[in-house]
């Protein structure tokens, strides 16, 4: 059995694929999240640790970890393909479908960390080590990682995984409520599997899927494709699922929420927008929710961008779900018209008394052909001052 570790490497593919594709926290953290689930955990726990002088980030989880011999021929194996190797078949345990494909994300953390050490125990063994980036950048090729313990007898029920980064590039104090509603809007999470977020010795806050929209003022919602009455000859359309919503007011473009999300296998994949060549729409600044299309990781060309940005939606496969997508939206913004007036109309009514269809229903042609340019201004336009 190898007594040492080691990484092998051409030394600019860390810089590109690690330091210059992740540097903020929340993708650097959403890889980490992903390795614990695709390693079948119940849970990951997030600690951020700013009120001594060195800040730390500190990953754990309780998932299946490695062996000595799985850190060296998978985890320090870069652009190792999971799939490839194992084949796509769902964890042993959970029984998940894994979201690791290329084998980069384990880069990420020197996207923001001067240097990390990683603990996992599996098989009643622990092993820990510790690696820096100064000394992998200086690496010929081959990079041997410190071994702090190997094989170390511990708890034979002992399970999981720590990483901690340390030499944090961040001045600034860490901010857990965004970090949260960051992750919440990159994972579909469950109570299968549960990620929280704390800060110092605060109370841990949980990442949940409300948080991605709760603070939007929803006026209609849809279940997908629960809600959806559109005809369409897409083989596909009943694997979409998810949930959109329309809201009262247009969504502040700082926000970053216009658009509908696509995730496969709970993760983000392709960046709220509309698949739609015109955005012109009314009701493009109102619409936001996300949709899971996990079929699209059993293609045999890998259409998912290395950071989980966006899409090839030059794949002729894609260009048929984006087909459907467009007249999805198209669909969507003709049931909320309809049921805005519906809802429009019933604030009318309740703001005047009156009973607005019947109202209109008995009044002169000649005044009724006056009155509903008006009837209609007020039931369409939601944003009209009250004093109109």
């Amino acid at each position: 059995m190898p007594d040492n570790l080691k990484m092998t490497f051409d030394p600019m593919t860390i810089e590109h694929l690690g330091v210059r594709m992740y540097s903020t926290l929340p993708p650097v953290l959403s890889e980490l999240i992903a390795n614990s689930y695709d390693a079948d955990a119940d849970f990951v726990k997030i600690r951020l640790i700013d009120d001594v002088e060195d800040k730390e980030i500190i990953i754990e989880d309780n998932g299946d970890g490695m062996s000595f011999d799985e850190i060296n021929e998978k985890f320090l194996k870069i652009g190792r393909n999971r799939r490839d190797e194992e084949g796509d078949n769902p964890t042993p345990k959970k029984k998940r479908r894994v979201i690791g494909k290329k084998g980069l994300g384990k880069l990420s953390f020197f996207g923001i960390a001067e240097e990390i050490e990683i603990a996992t125990y599996k098989n009643g063994k622990a092993n820990v080590f510790a690696m820096k980036w100064d000394d992998i950048k200086n690496a010929k090729q081959t990079y041997e990682p410190t071994i702090i313990k190997q094989d170390e007898e511990c708890d034979k029920d002992a399970h999981g995984t720590t990483i901690t980064l340390k030499g944090i590039h961040r001045e600034s104090d860490f901010q857990p409520e965004e970090l949260t509603t960051s992750l919440s809007k990159i994972f579909i999470v469950d109570k299968n599997f549960q990620v929280s977020v704390q800060h110092n010795s605060d109370d841990p806050i949980p990442v949940a899927n409300e948080r991605k929209y709760e603070s939007l003022d929803k006026e209609v919602e849809w279940d997908i494709p629960k809600d959806i009455g559109l005809e369409h000859d897409y083989e596909k359309k009943n694997e979409i699922t998810g949930h959109l919503i329309a809201t009262k007011k247009p969504i502040p473009p700082r926000t970053n929420m216009r658009g509908v999300t696509l995730f496969s296998r709970h993760k983000l994949v392709n960046l709220p927008e509309y698949f739609s060549d015109s955005t012109s729409s009314h009701f493009f600044s109102y619409l936001t929710g996300w949709l899971e299309v996990d079929f699209i990781d059993l293609l045999s060309l890998d259409v998912i961008s290395t950071n989980r940005q966006s899409l090839n939606w030059a794949h002729p496969d894609m260009m048929e779900l984006r087909e459907f997508l467009g007249s999805l939206m198209n669909w969507l913004e003709r049931d909320w018209r309809q049921k805005r007036a519906k809802i429009r109309e019933g604030e009318l009514a309740e703001k005047t008394g009156v009973n607005i269809p019947e109202w209109f229903s008995k009044l002169p042609d000649e005044i009724r052909n006056q009155v509903e340019p008006i009837l209609q201004s007020l039931i369409k336009d939601s944003e009209l001052p009250e004093e109109k």
